[in-house]
């Protein structure tokens, strides 16, 4: 599918109306950061700030090391919505989180603050932020969808989508079966592609503006790397052996996140601890290689190099 360019609002100034700051980019570019040190700048001058997450993964509690997720004591006193709300045994569904995110959006703007969503999810992302319906859903449609999941594997489901919708099985790639399931099952339930409720010229849902980190491909992907290799340093191991007494190993969606189903693979004995490091690594790369795709998909978004030292200063010029 070609992308599709999104309409913008007109502009306006943070302390004016409360405008939605949004921070994207791949992972490993310092997302958390910015938004932190935004964050301070604007509280430093009277602009009070809320952070909203958008990554998945650190919506699950206990799910620390291996998705950076910031603790406590690093958020700096800003107030921080949306980390650690599920179970590792929950499933997590981007249409319950358009609606808690928005929620927690609206009570912020209501308190005078400004609202920032960060995060590197690209579908969580843009669920909040453009008007984004969501297909139903039919449970036994669905539930026949995931036996053939269980009983042949996501190869062949991925190979179904192609035929049916070849961008959506470009976006979401052979591997990630509870995706292939979902967008199998809109498919067949509206006879449309998996984002055909994106509308052909997307608009916001709320005045926002959108900051995106970058960072050449080459040095990004040495940091992923260094990044995983950090992740099993810092504990990923006995921070995934924590879990499965909680029911990681059950989680349809927890299990499978990046890092996590590898060390599962570790200390069930499935792979070494080096297999388990270079399959994480490799999986990274090609994540926020999907990552970047999505996001130059929208033309409003401001580009900020990650290192860039004045990367304050150029993201409040655009605010």
């Amino acid at each position: 599918m070609p992308a599709r360019p999104y309409r913008s609002t007109p502009s306006t100034t943070v302390s004016a109306n409360r405008v939605l700051v949004v921070i994207v980019g791949p992972t490993g570019t310092g997302k958390s950061e910015l938004s932190l040190d935004l964050a301070e700048s604007l509280t430093a001058e009277g602009t009070p700030v809320e952070i909203v997450n958008a990554d998945a993964m650190q919506l699950y509690r206990g799910m620390d090391i291996g998705t950076a997720k910031l603790g406590a004591d690093e958020q700096r006193g800003i107030p921080h919505h949306l980390l650690d709300v599920l179970a590792v045994t929950d499933e997590a569904a981007v249409a319950r989180y358009q609606t808690e995110a928005r929620s927690a959006i609206e009570d912020i703007a209501a308190r005078g603050a400004v609202p920032i969503l960060v995060g590197g999810s690209g579908l969580y992302v843009s669920s909040v932020v453009f008007d984004f319906q969501f297909p139903a859903t039919d449970p036994v449609l669905r539930a026949r969808l995931e036996a053939d999941l269980v009983e042949q594997g996501p190869g062949v489901l991925y190979a179904r989508l192609k035929v049916v919708d070849p961008g959506a099985a470009a976006r979401i790639g052979a591997s990630n079966g509870r995706r292939l399931v979902r967008a199998l099952e809109v498919v067949e339930l509206t006879g449309a592609p998996h984002l055909a409720a994106l509308p052909g010229e997307p608009v916001y849902w709320r005045p926002a503006v959108t900051l995106g980190l970058r960072a050449p491909r080459e040095e990004l992907t040495a940091r992923l790397d260094a990044r995983v290799d950090r992740m099993w340093a810092g504990g990923l191991l006995d921070e995934v052996r924590g879990l499965i007494p909680a029911g990681l190993e059950t989680g349809v969606t927890a299990s499978r996140a990046i890092g996590y189903a590898q060390a599962l693979g570790q200390l069930s004995g499935r792979l070494s601890q080096a297999e388990a490091i270079e399959q994480t690594q490799q999986l990274t790369r090609r994540y926020a290689r999907r990552q970047v795709s999505w996001f130059k998909r929208s033309q409003d978004t401001h580009w900020i190099d990650y290192d860039a030292p004045d990367r304050v200063a150029a993201a409040r010029s655009h605010l």
